[in-house]
């Protein structure tokens, strides 16, 4: 076992959803030796592992992950917040369990940006997806409010293999 646990050290208004807290908390021992193992798993959003920190996106919000404190935003209370702070440490449990069979990550790794996304799209404004711009829908995936799937041309188009490929690498 990796760590004890997380212990919740603070709470604090949430400036991006009103209502809703941010939660602090310390690992029972510093996440540094885990965060690059971490860094290989899904959801994934920004990682640097000179700091080390690891950012994972969350339904709804971010946990932020550093050596000795975890963030987790969105929360809507103190008992939600704890039982997300003794999930993590579950899962940083189970993930330094298997770290034999992970490539820890040694290189920074960062959000896709919209014009990154934008200029993997077919860029044809065909408004097939629903949105009313290639621009918009790759605003949409950012925000996790669309799929690849409902885009035609990338999908349908065998053209667009290798930015479909690259495009469901990133998300």
């Amino acid at each position: 076992m990796y760590l004890n646990g997380i212990a919740l050290t603070h709470t604090y208004p949430c400036l991006a959803e009103p209502g809703k807290i941010i939660v602090d908390g310390k690992p029972s021992r510093s996440l540094a030796e885990a965060i690059p193992y971490l860094a290989t798993l899904p959801g994934v959003v920004a990682y640097n592992p000179d700091a080390p920190t690891l950012t994972f996106r969350r339904q709804p919000g971010f946990m932020t992950l550093y050596a000795h404190r975890v963030t987790i935003t969105q929360v809507c209370n103190a008992d939600e917040g704890l039982e997300l702070l003794a999930a993590l440490a579950e899962a940083i449990n189970a993930t330094w369990e298997h770290r034999q069979e992970l490539t820890a990550v040694t290189h920074h790794r960062r959000r896709p940006r919209p014009l990154d996304i934008y200029a993997l799209l077919p860029q044809t404004n065909c408004k097939q997806c629903g949105e009313a711009t290639c621009m918009a829908f790759a605003f949409g995936l950012i925000q996790q409010n669309r799929t690849l799937a409902e885009c035609p041309a990338l999908i349908q188009d065998p053209a667009f293999a290798s930015r479909r490929d690259t495009l469901a690498g990133m998300f």
